[in-house]
């Protein structure tokens, strides 16, 4: 029989004003420092209820590993961050850097409602939402094998965390574009021999 594996993947923390206004995708932008300490009662709430021991996963972007950093300043004790590649938020390619107002153009059409591009439209040299669902299916199919048994904390993006979300529920890339994933949130799923279950998306920690 098979041990459970628990997941816990918690968006990064709001990036700089500065960098809302335009398509940052896999760009490595700063946290904002301001946001991080008014949020600090959020942090200790997360810092409670996040499982010890557990293994910690942060993706390439510093804003990951800088909102696992001040989980831990909220009283979370520190433990080693692996950087799994697979994790990193959608490259949008030529795309990145194109201002927000511009998306109605680029497309023609109106953004999807919490993601700015189609989920199988592809930007040059980047990615469709399709391919991030892919990558972190093929991600979560090792860690369920590779910790069987074990809590996986991992601090994501908010793409990231809707693709994990489509390979566990079977649902598809476009259906996983409408759900809200807020910064500091809580999705909790599992693995079971049996298959997966969600114990819930945007969950906020008491």
């Amino acid at each position: 029989m098979t041990a459970p594996v628990r997941f816990f993947f918690v968006r990064h923390a709001v990036v700089r004003r500065e960098e809302l206004a335009a398509l940052y995708g896999a760009r490595d932008v700063a946290v904002c420092e301001a946001s991080l300490a008014r949020d600090e009662a959020r942090l200790a709430a997360l810092a409670r209820r996040l499982p010890k021991p557990a293994r910690w996963l942060v993706s390439p972007l510093s804003r990951t590993r800088r909102t696992a950093e001040a989980i831990f300043a909220a009283g979370y004790p520190e433990a080693p961050l692996e950087t799994a590649p697979a994790l990193i938020e959608q490259s949008l390619g030529a795309w990145e850097g194109i201002p927000s107002s511009e998306l109605s153009r680029l497309f023609g059409r109106a953004p999807e409602r919490f993601w700015p591009i189609p989920a199988h439209t592809r930007p040059p040299a980047g990615e469709s939402m399709a391919d991030v669902v892919a990558r972190v299916g093929a991600l979560l199919t090792r860690l369920k094998t590779r910790h069987a048994g074990e809590d996986v904390v991992a601090i994501a993006h908010g793409g990231v965390i809707r693709a994990a979300l489509a390979h566990v529920l079977g649902i598809s890339a476009e259906q996983a574009q409408n759900v809200s994933i807020a910064n500091l949130s809580l999705t909790h799923f599992e693995w079971h021999e049996q298959g997966w279950w969600v114990g819930g998306i945007n969950l906020e920690p008491a």
